[in-house]
């Protein structure tokens, strides 16, 4: 089918069949398995190495911080990519997944901490240039109609591929192998569940690459009924003062006098860094529009950051405190159970390995209900609420989720928190990119969303840098108290989540 737009004929897109949402989202599968081992794993490994909690936000740091620089650059390059038969994001989707494959390969022989820290930067780099593509993906191969079903369907597979993810180590234990842990060394749980998990990532990304086709720029060009923003971006950061940098370089320079003055942690210098960072470039990104260099990547993925829509801003707000809460769970949880719910704070202890198994069990359990809630739930509630309306009770169950922990004892009643959230989960993974799909050019889909991914990681890095410094002053032995800021953050993205209104509703 063909319509008219402003004067130009658009082609409209094939609708896809339930076999080809399946292929474009498989890989999908294989990212969130990788997800998942580190996820739940990681803090255990950094335990087994011989890190003491107090260490584990700044050893999480290169995570976020990884996701941060990565996404958005890769969303700028794929969306300029063509390489024939390989495509636009495919090459991100396979170079990633090769990359992530070693490292998973890899980090079960950690010697030590800085070894295991070196590979955790390399395993989040590799799974962030997969899967900022993969979201893209959604958006090129899909109808605006099937935005919501091809997200909802993503959903489940990270949601499937999580649980799988988070019950290796849980399932080898019962099948006899070996888990426990030498000194500073890691459980063969551990070890066996991260090789598994490489060969089921890089199988099922290799599997959407091959059964996927995509569409050729000049395609997507007839697709695309909204233009390139390029220009209008491009042309609004030359207009603007290059002098306003300097002013996130100041917020940079107050953050680091704080930790100096008040003896913060050290890690709150690196939020000073990045503050003092994004001004530099906002410096040198107008001086390359105003010299005409508009279309240098620096430029344009500066331009597009100020240029993002209005609907794109208010969810970014959202997002920002969903994923302190997320990112609070993912460092806690195994401490928290191993302490309050198994008795034992000692990462050598049995009661402890025993904790983080329970722990892979809990995060199956979430994401077991997000893989179901995203297929079924979601779609029953948008209908009759509205997306964002949706999204905002989903978030509020998941606040509900969090603080749960705080009132339960028996380890089995957690199973009750993780249904909450893990109805939060596949709000969070689903919601706001089917938002966004419909509301964004399609040429920018790519940059868009790796931008859309700068309040996904900038909340995780606050929370690896920040919240070291709240609970070493406050609540120096009672990490219990981190679900309590989670479930905080979970309400406040739920109040703001409110006031969006999408243009369908």
């Amino acid at each position: 089918m063909e319509q008219a737009v402003s004067g130009a004929i658009r082609a409209e897109k094939p609708r896809q069949s339930w076999a080809g949402l399946w292929n474009i989202s498989f890989g999908f599968f294989g990212i969130q398995i990788g997800f998942a081992l580190q996820n739940a794993n990681m803090s255990r490994v950094f335990q087994s190495l011989g890190s003491s909690i107090d260490d584990l936000p700044a050893l999480w740091i290169a995570a976020p911080l990884t996701g941060l620089l990565v996404q958005p650059v890769v969303g700028h390059l794929s969306d300029r990519t063509w390489l024939g038969r390989l495509g636009r994001r495919r090459p991100y989707f396979l170079g990633g997944a090769l990359l992530a494959t070693l490292a998973l390969l890899v980090m079960p022989e950690s010697t030590g901490l800085l070894m295991a820290a070196m590979l955790l930067w390399m395993l989040d780099a590799s799974l962030n240039i997969s899967m900022e593509p993969f979201r893209a993906f959604v958006g090129d191969m899909l109808r605006k109609d099937q935005h919501t079903a091809g997200y909802a369907v993503q959903t489940a597979f990270i949601g499937v591929g999580a649980v799988v993810g988070s019950l290796f180590p849980y399932v080898l234990d019962h099948l006899g192998v070996s888990n426990l842990a030498g000194p500073g060394g890691i459980p063969d749980t551990v070890r066996l569940s991260f090789r598994a998990g490489a060969l089921a990532l890089f199988a099922a990304v290799l599997w959407t690459v091959l059964t996927t086709r995509e569409y050729s720029p000049v395609e997507q060009a007839a697709f695309d009924d909204e233009g390139s923003h390029d220009a209008t971006n491009s042309a609004a950061l030359a207009q603007r003062n290059p002098f306003g940098g300097l002013a996130w370089i100041g917020a940079g320079a107050v953050v680091a006098l704080a930790v100096w003055q008040w003896a913060l942690e050290k890690e709150v210098y690196l939020l000073a860094g990045l503050l003092a960072g994004y001004g530099a470039a906002v410096i040198a990104a107008i001086l390359l529009a105003r010299a005409g260099r508009r279309a240098s990547m620096l430029a344009g993925i500066v331009g597009d950051f100020g240029g993002m829509p209005p609907i794109m801003k208010r969810l970014a707000f959202v997002q920002f405190f969903s994923w302190s809460a997320l990112f609070i769970m993912w460092i806690n949880t195994t401490p928290v159970v191993a302490q309050y719910h198994f008795g034992s704070a000692d990462p050598a202890s049995s009661a402890y390995q025993e904790a983080g198994n329970w722990v892979g069990v809990l995060f199956s359990v979430y994401n077991g209900v997000a893989a179901i809630a995203a297929l079924a739930l979601l779609p029953w509630l948008a209908r009759r609420l509205g997306k964002a309306r949706t999204h905002a009770l989903c978030l509020t169950f998941g606040a509900l989720g969090f603080a749960g922990f705080l009132v339960l004892r028996d380890p089995h009643a957690l199973v009750l928190p993780e249904i909450g959230i893990g109805v939060a989960w596949a709000s969070i993974l689903a919601m706001p990119y089917a938002i966004l799909a419909s509301s964004l050019p399609q040429s920018k889909l790519g940059i868009y969303m790796g931008l859309f991914n700068v309040f996904v990681v900038l909340p995780q890095l606050l929370v690896a840098t920040v919240m070291g410094s709240v609970m070493k002053h406050f609540f120096p032995h009672d990490p219990i108290w981190t679900m309590a800021f989670a479930a905080g953050t979970l309400l406040i993205a739920a109040l703001a989540a409110l006031r969006i209104t999408t243009p369908a509703e």
